[in-house]
């Protein structure tokens, strides 16, 4: 599974950690930065790596920053992301099974690295339901595809 990676400043610490993780699980990654914790703006890092998961350069992508809030929003303006920030592992199982989302955002300074790990590893390790879920999905896509500037 191809997985891209990235976080601003405020989430750099945990991104380093998760990146450990899947790198050992020999999962193929790309980091998409930020690589230290200089300040810088989530969404010069959201955009690029939303647009690589979109266009199908990924599989799946996870973005942190402090609280998660700021780099999913910038995600979610990508169409073709659905980009679910969680902080527990119901959360995460839902967002994949349910929303069939294709990015996963985390807090930094929300979520302690143990409890990161988990919803990262049953995020991943949870598919898409299908079913009566997919019209809603298919709802999401339409929504965009009326929307776009």
């Amino acid at each position: 599974m191809r997985i891209a990676i990235g976080s601003d400043h405020g989430g750099y610490q945990l991104k380093e950690e998760i990146k450990k993780a899947l790198l050992e699980k020999k999962y193929e990654i790309k980091d998409f930065g930020t690589h230290s914790t200089d300040s810088c703006d989530y969404p010069d890092i959201a955009l690029p790596l939303a647009q690589a998961v979109a266009a199908g350069e990924f599989d799946k992508g996870i973005l942190i920053c402090g609280t998660g809030i700021g780099i999913s929003i910038a995600a979610n303006k990508v169409p073709g992301i659905r980009a679910a920030l969680c902080h527990d592992t119901f959360s995460a199982r839902a967002s994949r099974e349910h929303n069939d989302a294709n990015i996963l955002a985390l807090g930094e300074r929300v979520i302690g690295k143990g409890l990161a790990l988990e919803i990262v590893d049953v995020w991943l390790a949870s598919e898409f339901s299908g079913g009566r879920h997919q019209k809603r999905v298919d709802k999401i896509a339409a929504i965009e595809k009326r929307c776009t500037c």
